[in-house]
Parts: C-alpha cells; sequence; structure tokens
C-alpha cells in the first residue's frame, strides 16, 4: 500500500509496509497514483519523463520499498508482563475545569488522597509482576498530585529502595495543573522525575474560560507564570505543557504558538473528548477547521525550527529511521495489559479513562490477582483485529487509536473513533511533510 501526498513544494510517496517515504518528482507522482488506483493526471508531463520515472519507480520496488508486500504477521496477544502503572494519587483536585472527564478530579467516585500503604502496595504489584523487566514507570495522575505531595515523596523513596533490592529502574513522571507548584516542590521535581507534564490551554482567555479553581477564579496568570519558572530550573530534563482544545476554541494553533512565544519548547495539544451532546464536545462539523488548524500549524512550525523559537510539538514528531518496534505498533500504549491504572483505594483498570468504572476493574494492589479475560479482551485489540484500520495508511503510526475512545464513543474496542482518526491521517501527512522537509534542507 503506497499513499501519495503533497506537502508545500514536495511530492511524497509513503510505503505503508516498509515504512519507506520517498520524495519524487511531479511524473513519478502521478504514475505511482495510477499504480495505486488514484485519480491521476498527466498533464504537461512528456513521454520521456514518464518512462524515467518508472525506471525510478520500478528500483524502488526491486528494492523493496515501494508497494512492498505486507509480511505474514502472527501476534502473542496473552497479556504478559506489566511494565508501567498510572497511580492515582490523589482523586482530588484545585481546579475545577468544565471539560474534566475526571469528574472534578474523584473521577465520580470518592474524593480522597491515595493512602501510602495502597501506592507502596501498588510498587510491590509492579515489581511482581514486571517479570525480567528491568525498566518501570510510574506516573503520578490525579485529580491534582501535587495535593498529596508528601505521599508522592514516600513512594519515589520506596520505589527506589525496593528497586535497588530487585535490581529494577523506576521513572517517574508527574501531571500538575501548577497551582502547587513552588521551589520546594519544583526542586524535588526536577531531581527525581523523569518527565513533568503542566497543564496550560494557551491564550489567557482560552485557558481562563475552561480552567478555573474550584472556587471560580482566574488560573492563568498564576500557572503560566510558575510554569515558566519551573521551565528555566528545568534543564535538559523532560517536560512539556500539554493544553486540550474544545469546541470553543478550534482555532488551537494559536495557542500552540502562544505557548512558544512563552518560551516552553516542547508542546502538545489535545481534542477533547466528551459526550456528543456535551456544548464543549469536538464533532464533525468542526473537523475542517481543525485539520485547516493543523496545516497553519505545520507551515509555521517549519519556520520556527529555524529561529531561537524552536520547539517540538509531539503530533509532529516522527522517527522514519527507528521508532517502536512492530508489536508495539500493532498493539499501541498497552491499557490493560501492561499499563495499568491505580484507584487511591488500590483497585486495579486498564487506564485512567476507567478509573471508578465497576465494569473494568481488573482487580487490587493487595489481593494483587488480574481479572486475566479482561485483560486479555485488551491484548486482543490491536490492529490486526480492526477492520476499519486495514487500509489506512497511517496505521502504524496510530496503532489504532485509543481502546476507551473505541468503548465509550463507538461502543466497540474494535472501532476506531472515527473524528480521532481523520485527525491523525492529517497530523501523519504532516509530519512526513516537515520531516521531509527538514531533512532534505539539511543535505543542501
Amino acid at each position: 500500500m503506497v499513499h501519495c501526498f503533497t506537502f508545500e513544494d514536495l511530492y511524497l510517496l509513503y510505503d505503508v509496509a516498509s515504512g519507506s517515504l520517498h520524495a519524487c518528482e511531479r511524473p513519478a507522482y502521478e504514475l505511482c497514483r495510477k499504480w495505486a488506483g488514484e485519480e491521476y493526471s498527466f498533464e504537461g508531463i512528456t513521454e520521456a519523463e514518464l518512462m524515467q520515472a518508472e525506471e525510478e519507480l520500478n528500483a524502488l520496488k526491486a528494492e523493496g520499498t515501494l508497494f512492498a508486500e505486507m509480511p505474514e504477521i502472527t501476534l502473542d496477544t496473552a497479556p504478559g508482563e506489566v511494565k508501567a502503572l498510572c497511580l492515582h494519587i490523589s482523586h482530588m483536585c484545585n481546579f475545577a475545569c468544565t471539560y474534566c472527564f475526571a469528574g472534578g478530579g474523584s473521577y465520580n467516585g470518592e474524593m480522597g488522597h491515595m493512602p501510602f500503604e495502597v501506592a507502596k502496595n501498588a510498587i510491590d504489584f509492579l515489581i511482581e509482576r514486571s517479570g525480567k523487566r528491568r525498566n518501570l514507570e510510574v506516573d503520578f495522575f490525579g485529580g491534582e498530585p501535587l495535593m498529596n505531595f508528601e505521599v508522592v515523596k514516600q513512594t519515589v523513596a520506596y520505589a527506589k529502595e525496593r528497586a535497588a533490592e530487585c535490581g529494577k529502574v523506576f521513572k517517574f513522571t508527574l501531571t500538575t495543573n501548577g497551582l502547587l507548584l513552588n521551589d520546594e516542590i519544583t526542586a524535588y521535581l526536577n531531581e527525581e522525575m523523569e518527565n513533568v507534564v503542566l497543564s496550560i490551554d494557551g491564550r489567557r482567555e482560552v485557558h481562563d474560560r475552561v480552567r478555573k479553581t474550584v472556587g471560580g477564579k482566574d488560573t492563568y496568570e498564576i500557572v503560566k507564570d510558575k510554569f515558566i519558572a519551573f521551565r528555566k530550573t528545568r534543564g535538559d530534563k523532560s517536560y512539556y505543557v500539554r493544553g486540550t482544545f474544545t469546541a470553543l476554541n478550534t482555532d488551537f494553533a494559536a495557542d500552540i504558538l502562544h505557548m512558544n512565544d512563552l518560551g516552553f519548547d516542547q508542546i502538545s495539544i489535545e481534542p477533547v473528548v466528551l459526550d456528543k451532546g456535551d456544548p464543549l464536545a469536538i464533532t464533525e462539523e468542526h473537523l475542517p477547521r481543525i485539520l485547516e488548524q493543523y496545516e497553519i500549524l505545520a507551515h509555521e512550525y517549519i519556520k520556527r525550527r529555524k529561529t531561537e523559537k524552536w520547539f517540538n510539538f509531539f503530533h509532529f514528531m516522527v522517527d522514519m529511521r527507528g521508532g517502536p518496534c512492530l508489536k508495539k505498533r500493532l498493539t499501541g500504549c498497552g491499557a490493560g495489559t501492561e499499563y495499568l491504572a491505580v484507584t487511591p483505594s488500590g483497585k486495579i483498570y486498564p487506564c485512567h479513562r476507567f478509573a471508578e468504572n465497576e465494569e473494568y476493574v481488573l482487580g487490587d494492589v493487595f489481593e494483587r490477582k488480574l481479572n486475566e479475560p479482561l485483560r486479555e479482551m485488551f491484548g486482543e485489540a490491536n490492529l490486526l483485529t480492526k477492520p476499519k484500520c486495514k487500509n489506512c495508511f497511517a496505521r502504524n503510526h496510530c496503532s489504532g487509536g485509543c481502546s476507551a475512545n473505541s468503548i465509550y464513543l463507538e461502543g466497540d474496542i474494535h472501532e476506531p473513533y472515527q473524528l480521532s482518526c481523520e485527525m491523525m491521517r492529517k497530523r501523519t501527512e504532516l509530519s512526513f511533510g516537515i520531516y521531509a522537509k527538514e531533512l532534505l534542507s539539511e543535505e543542501e
């Protein structure tokens, strides 16, 4: 399968089976479109140019990088070892975000913090279930994790102690709205966290419209200043600012560029996922403008990356020379199998999106027994079992999408969320185009 597309002044051919990306001239592009069964036009192209293009394309076919055959793939879908936990260290929040999928931090359950005893057992569970894996991951999530900062510190200390005993290595991540950041916490996060995710939605009017304190106060000026100060102390350690766009700011490219103007160079912004009836929900009618925004961003992205405003945008980062292994490309994030979530009560769920949904309880960290049939259901949901992914050129970069979106919005774990698919295809094309542009610029 070959996907033919253009980006700025480039004609590009992407071979799905081999993962090869080719930049070519228009004659080869139009001929490849013909071979792929797509609409094409030879207007203005000479017979000699077509013969040359055919020779070039046949050479690529011969070397296995164009119209390559998909290999026969068998995938072991057994859930296997666990490598990562999302610890809901607090089911309380000092924000009251309008679009919060977590029901104000409680996930529509009881509000409260995770006791250290639960966190301690979660670490023991992860070590026990990790088998021969050496590198393990723990994400501190909420609610707002910094509301239970003492237990965060206790958990990190305990995990490092146990790791030394067992020959494991822990990497920690924390996601925060920033309200409680201070010098002490900043120093600790810089010392102990492999990655820190800072939640801010962009421009002041966008952020303050949907991200207020529980008491109804605006938060933009507070967290903006705290995040800028945090970034200055972070050095070269990983972080990123992470926003959400809704139906109220489908011009989100401006929010991304605003965050870059504030000095942030690692940026992500995600579409909100809500029930279709919610006034903030993204619907099909928003899609044309959303895709246009990604285009606008891509062109400005290339310009800025040649200046002092260089930055990474999460969805434009693509590794054409390496990247995830084949199994990872087929199975995605590992929710329900190698990645699990633990709530303050100690219950285990497939991921944070399923927290407090009793239908998806996998077990708890005290008994340490898991509902293996339910884990197998998540393990069997992969690219090979999702019919709509079969003919999608972006499938190896999306892995079939989010299982929670499939279940909650499409009603079937094997049905990818279609709005997300359209956005993914556009972002994949643009990321390939950016990659080709920058590579060709380097070669020149």
